[in-house]
């Protein structure tokens, strides 16, 4: 009998989809018991799990607080005068020494001149040149001493012949006197000689200090950035006449940026400088890593908190001011068993958990931990490599479930 040839085509092709689906099953049941997941029964409902594990999880204190400039200086005039620049507004990033403003230094130039001719007077007095940083001077030979010297050499001399005479009978005794009283003259003028030069050597070293103190007020009139930061506040404008303390700007350091915040004193014990400090802004989800640099020696007595300060570093997204939360890691080195968060189930207070076993779902009451963005710690209802259902919903015990896919656990570390 002759059969069609479309007809044999369409039974060909019927029976070797079939045979695909049939070997395509077999493999899907191989694979689910080489994963040690029983093959679902029919009507089964699908769901997703993960697997409990232990991994290293860190042990943190949440605390909350504020950002502050690391340093903060308002910058005042040191001497009186009328600002004659600005060079800096709100917001402008200086680098250390840079210049911020200007008093105009007409006044302190010639302040300047002035004590500078004081001083080369008085080094001219002395026999010193006008201008040099020499100022040793040997008081014996200077002309003064000289000259009282000289007077009194002469003085002796002519003493000491007429006591000769005298004593010879040649001069009577009023000149020998006369003589002797010269002598003595001269005497008191060789030492107020040295005094005059002594004198005059403590006013070099006054005008020196004039001369220094006037360079020093000439340099006053710049003011300048004394730490690296940005201008906070503009308190002067060019033009405005200035007493000395008048302040003219306020400069902050904002990198890094000081954290403040309170512990509880529960947990004082475990907070120690250099202990790393996870923060998160409002509005930002990037977790920023600092340092604790400073902790008080004391808990606060009303308060009963202690008093922590963190460097943070800045770049560029914080400011200072900004409300943050914190947590303090006393810990990283801990082993603890972790789920993802979407497996945990909380209903009146009791928080639960459904584990896939034998193909079926059972509920186990669990105890919460440390609970991380999408990760929670396990304390007791589970042991390492259950298989949690996330998400269950309306999922109950006994029911038959099909675990579709495993989710990947975050690390507790990185606060994710």
């Amino acid at each position: 009998m002759r059969v069609d040839s479309s007809i044999f085509l369409t039974v060909l092709a019927a029976g070797t989809v079939f045979a695909l689906a049939a070997c395509s099953r077999r493999a899907t049941a191989g694979s689910d018991r080489q994963a040690g997941v029983p093959a679902p029964e029919p009507g089964a409902r699908a769901v997703t799990v993960a697997t409990a594990a232990v991994q290293v999880m860190e042990r943190t204190v949440a605390v909350i607080g504020t950002l502050a400039a690391h340093d903060e200086a308002t910058l005042s005039v040191k001497g009186p005068g009328r600002l004659q620049t600005m060079a800096v507004d709100l917001g402008s990033s200086v680098r250390a020494g840079e210049l911020i403003a200007q008093v105009e230094p007409q006044d302190y130039e010639l302040q300047l001149r002035q004590a500078e001719a004081f001083l080369s007077q008085t080094r001219a007095r002395l026999g010193l040149p006008l201008k040099g940083d020499d100022d040793q001077v040997d008081p014996d030979h200077t002309s003064t001493v000289k000259e009282a010297s000289a007077r009194l050499d002469e003085a002796r001399k002519n003493r000491d012949r007429i006591v000769e005479l005298y004593e010879q009978g040649i001069l009577s005794q009023s000149e020998r006197e006369t003589a002797e009283a010269a002598h003595e003259v001269a005497v008191n003028r060789f030492r107020d000689a040295l005094e005059e030069v002594n004198n005059r050597v403590a006013q070099l070293a006054q005008r020196r200090a004039e001369v220094e103190i006037a360079r020093k007020r000439l340099a006053d009139t710049l003011i300048q950035a004394p730490f690296d930061g940005a201008i906070q506040e503009r308190r002067a404008s060019p033009g405005e006449y200035m007493i000395a303390g008048t302040p003219v700007v306020t400069i902050v350091r904002t990198d890094p940026l000081r954290l403040r915040v309170e512990a509880p004193e529960r947990e004082s014990a475990a907070i120690r400088a250099g202990q790393k400090v996870r923060v998160r802004v409002e509005g930002n989800p990037t977790a920023h890593l600092g340092t604790i640099s400073r902790v008080s020696p004391a808990i606060d007595r009303q308060s009963r908190m202690l008093l922590v300060e963190a460097d943070i570093p800045n770049d560029g997204s914080l400011r200072a001011g900004l409300f943050v939360r914190a947590e303090i890691i006393t810990r990283d080195d801990r082993q603890s068993l972790g789920v993802p968060a979407d497996a945990l189930v909380v209903f009146a207070g009791i928080e639960k958990m459904f584990v896939v076993e034998q193909g079926k779902a059972a509920e186990r009451q669990v105890s919460i931990g440390r609970r991380g963005t999408n990760w929670v710690e396990v304390l007791s209802g589970l042991k390492a490599g259950d298989v949690v259902v996330l998400n269950p919903g309306n999922l109950q015990t006994g029911e038959t479930v099909k675990p579709e896919r495993s989710a990947a656990l975050a690390t507790a570390k990185d606060g994710s």
